[in-house]
């Protein structure tokens, strides 16, 4: 008989399994904020849970507690001063590991079960969890709450799916009988158990804390792992909130809650010694390339699913909608203040321009028109704060003062009051031309709102330059406008040989720093800006082993 909670969610399952089979339109969490859905009272609720938690110590038994950790600071300027317990990283993962011979036990419908339990009570916290997302991490209010709510527990459910069916294709137990002619049969009974490979470290981001964040730990969950989960020390309450929702669940089905933790610290030594223990077998990050690169380099006991910087890019070629692909684009670069890594850095255009339904474009027409589209979006400051949001680091501001130096200025940055936090780091894009050979002004991922308009010697060219972009130094997005089907099919076989997900001629209201979980593979892991996949069968199927032992009958 199946795990009753697996039976109370088998709906939802089933519709996600199909849904990562057909690719097309699912959501299992509605992404709008309606009372209609979450309550009357969700959006007072939410905001009110976090309020209570302000200047005090977050609940949450964890082994080994050696201490506390106030490190986050919030970009809109509000006071958030809350505390959570850090503890010894040897105890975490006994913790972990006392814990597991229990969830294996239970097996894999019963994990899933457990799991789908957990989204759905996080779900419905999607307020909270918004508002703890928006405050860390200085995004947008509908961001937080989508970005932040639903489509990260997309993403969770969507990687429980695919967990659940890599393990549904291993038998409990089998029947081997094999002919022997005139003599009897060899009989034997085989049994075949599914096991997780240790404990799982996932290192959590300070712009994505949860959309980041819950791949991994389902994922690993599900496939029969301990969980220790290490924040972004600037964004450790909405991890800190969701770790104590799965406890719960774990608790109250018989699981030690231990078997999946938080791991809360500002040295990043502690975070190099959790992940090279020898007894974490898989390590989830999204982060810097520096850092990225060492857990790769370094952590020889695990497998590191990694999602790193790149350099993403648009060409422009020709368009047949140009004042619609300018609003496009200018809202790609403008939401959340480009601190998405799927947002476009490099907008490459032929140096004679482009040919439009407005007539011939120069490039330097191109460039100032989207620079005028870029302004028209931002106009009114109401408007403004919605779609930037505030700036997460102080990185991130110098790398926007110092971003003049790099180019042609289009249009300047400049820095706009948020009528309900005065605090508040808002900053708008900062758009900048040069040519294709100012190779290190652009040839790097310079997070945050800065963007280049290349000149490229030729259509040819720019599409060239887009693919050694992506081969060298990565990319999660490509896109490209044309209305000429030999420059779509050169772009497209471009993309696929450097391994890079295409957006063509997008106009309406997907954009290219959009990714739809069921439907959207968000990155490929086949080149240097990623070495994993959100999701596909082989984000989970590594996480889990076969132990199998047989007898005569």
């Amino acid at each position: 008989m199946a795990h009753p909670l697996l039976e109370r969610h088998r709906e939802t399952l089933d519709a996600a399994l199909d849904a990562i089979r057909t690719r097309g339109y699912w959501s299992a969490y509605p992404e709008m904020p309606s009372p209609k859905v979450y309550g009357e009272s969700a959006m007072q609720d939410g905001k009110a849970a976090i309020d209570a938690l302000r200047g005090k110590e977050f609940a949450l038994e964890m082994p080994g507690r050696i201490g506390s950790v106030a490190s986050e600071s919030s970009p809109y300027g509000v006071d958030l001063s809350i505390s959570y317990p850090e503890s010894d990283p040897q105890a975490l993962i006994d913790a972990g590991l006392a814990a597991m011979p229990a969830w294996q036990r239970i097996g894999a419908d019963g994990r899933a079960g457990i799991c789908l339990e957990a989204l759905h009570r996080i779900n419905q916290r999607s307020f909270e969890i918004a508002h703890a997302v928006m405050l860390t991490t200085g995004q947008g209010w509908m961001m937080a709450f989508q970005a932040g709510g639903p489509h990260a527990q997309d993403r969770g459910l969507e990687a429980v799916a695919y967990a659940w069916r890599e393990m549904s294709f291993v038998p409990g137990e089998a029947i081997w009988e094999k002919p022997q002619g005139k003599n009897p049969p060899l009989r034997m009974r085989k049994h075949f158990e599914i096991v997780g490979r240790g404990v799982a470290l996932v290192i959590g981001c300070g712009t994505f804390p949860t959309w980041n964040t819950y791949p991994g730990l389902f994922a690993a969950l599900a496939t029969g792992n301990a969980v220790i989960v290490k924040p972004h020390e600037n964004a450790i309450l909405p991890a800190a909130i969701s770790v104590k929702i799965v406890r719960e669940v774990l608790a109250e089905n018989g699981i030690d809650p231990n078997l999946v933790s938080l791991a809360v610290t500002t040295k990043r030594t502690t975070t190099q010694v959790l992940a090279t223990h020898p007894a974490v077998k898989s390590v989830d990050f999204t982060g810097s390339n520096a850092f990225g690169k060492w857990l790769i380099e370094n952590c020889r006991q695990a497998q590191v699913y990694a999602e790193l910087a790149g350099v993403n890019n648009v060409i422009i070629e020709s368009t047949d909608a140009y004042s619609a692909m300018l609003k496009n684009l200018a809202f790609t670069l403008a939401l959340y203040s480009g601190q998405m890594c799927t947002t476009t850095q490099a907008i490459i255009v032929p140096a004679a321009g482009i040919e439009t339904d407005q007539g011939h474009k120069s490039f330097d027409e191109v460039a100032a028109d989207l620079g005028a589209a870029l302004d028209g979006l931002l106009a009114k400051p109401e408007v403004a704060t919605a779609i930037l949001g505030a700036i997460q680091s102080s990185d991130t501001l110098g790398r926007i003062a110092d971003a003049a130096t790099l180019g042609e200025v289009v249009v300047a940055s400049r820095r706009i009051e948020h009528a309900e936090f005065p605090g508040a780091e808002v900053r708008t894009p900062i758009i900048l031309k040069c040519d294709a050979a100012a190779e290190t002004a652009y040839m790097q991922e310079r997070f945050g709102p800065i963007s280049f308009v290349v000149r490229a010697e030729s259509a040819a060219a720019a599409v060239a330059l887009s693919e050694r972009l992506v081969r060298e130094h990565g990319a999660l997005t490509v896109g490209l406008y044309s209305t000429r089907p030999e420059i779509v099919d050169a772009v497209t076989a471009a993309t696929c040989r450097s391994k890079v997900a295409l957006s063509i001629n997008l106009t309406g209201a997907v954009y290219v720093n959009q990714s739809a979980a069921f439907s959207d593979y968000h990155a490929t892991g086949g080149n240097p800006a990623a070495t994993t996949c959100y999701a596909d069968a082989a984000f989970v199927a590594s996480r889990f082993l076969v132990v199998q032992r047989r007898y005569h009958i």
